[in-house]
C-alpha cells in the first residue's frame, strides 16, 4: 500500500496517512493514533529521504536495513497494545522509530507511571544512528539502547510487560518467551527469509497463547536463536 502525499508538509502529510488508515481500519487504538501523529517520522530517516517520509512503504536506513512502513507500524504496535507504565522489549532498533512510538505510549503520555522502553540492535553504527535520532526528538529520556545478539534479549531489566520483534524470525527465540511476564504480550514475525506472517503470543501462568496474523516481509532476524548470517 503507498500512499503518494506533497514533499515537504511534514505536519500536514503525517495527519493525512495516520487518518488513512484509519479509514482502511488498520488503526483504532487511540493511544496508538495519538503516538503515530505525534512522532516526528522524518527524524528517524536519512536526511536525503526525508522527502518520503509520510510515503508509506519500508525505506532503507543503511547496512541493508530498513525503516517499517507506516501501516506496519501501526499494525504491530496495535497488535501489541501497549499501556502508559508498561517495561517494552524491542529487538531489531533500526533507526530508532519503532521505539519512540512505544515511549511515547508507555512513558511520555504519562510520566508518572515511568513507563521505560529497551531496544537493542546488533548493528553498532545503527545503534548510533538511533541514539541520535531519538536524543534529538527528545525520546532518549524513555528509550535505552543497547548493542547485542537481539535473539537472547535482555535479561538485565527481565522481565517485560511487552517483547516486540522488528526481524523476521525462524522460530520464536527461548530467551524472549523466558523474559516475557506472566500477563504480558509478544509480537514476532515468524516464518522463513523471505516471508512470515506475524506471531501474537500471551503468556499466562500455565501456558502460552498463540494467535496469527498477517502475512509480512521482514529483514532476517540474526543471531543464535535466530538466522546465521
Amino acid at each position: 500500500m503507498v500512499c503518494y502525499l506533497s514533499k515537504y508538509n511534514y505536519i500536514s502529510e503525517r495527519e493525512y496517512v495516520i487518518d488513512y488508515l484509519v479509514r482502511l481500519g488498520y488503526l483504532k487504538n487511540p493511544l496508538v493514533i495519538k503516538a503515530l501523529k505525534t512522532v516526528p517520522r522524518e527524524e528517524f530517516i536519512p536526511e536525503h529521504l526525508r522527502r518520503y517520509a509520510y510515503v508509506d512503504q519500508p525505506l532503507p536506513i543503511g547496512y541493508g536495513q530498513t525503516i517499517s512502513a507506516i501501516h506496519m507500524v501501526a499494525i504491530m504496535t496495535e497488535e501489541l497494545d501497549p499501556k502508559p507504565g508498561n517495561k517494552v522489549l524491542e529487538i531489531g532498533t533500526g533507526s530508532g522509530y519503532q521505539a519512540a512510538v512505544l515511549a511515547e505510549i508507555v512513558a511520555k503520555s504519562d510520566p508518572e507511571k515511568k513507563g521505560f522502553v529497551y531496544t537493542i540492535e546488533r548493528i553498532s553504527e545503527l545503534a548510533e544512528f538511533a541514539r541520535r535520532n531519538l536524543s534529538r526528538t527528545g525520546y532518549d529520556k524513555y528509550v535505552k539502547v543497547i548493542v547485542g545478539d537481539g535473539t537472547l534479549g535482555y535479561p538485565d531489566e527481565a522481565p517485560y510487560d511487552r517483547i516486540i520483534v522488528t526481524a523476521g524470525a525462524p522460530d520464536v527465540p527461548k530467551p524472549l518467551i523466558e523474559q516475557l511476564s506472566i500477563g504480558g504480550r509478544m509480537v514476532i514475525p515468524v516464518g522463513d527469509k523471505f516471508l512470515q506472517r506475524l506471531l501474537v503470543l500471551d503468556k499466562k501462568e500455565s501456558k502460552i497463547d498463540k494467535r496469527w496474523g498477517i502475512e509480512c516481509v521482514f529483514v532476517p532476524l540474526v543471531g543464535e536463536y535466530g538466522w546465521k548470517e
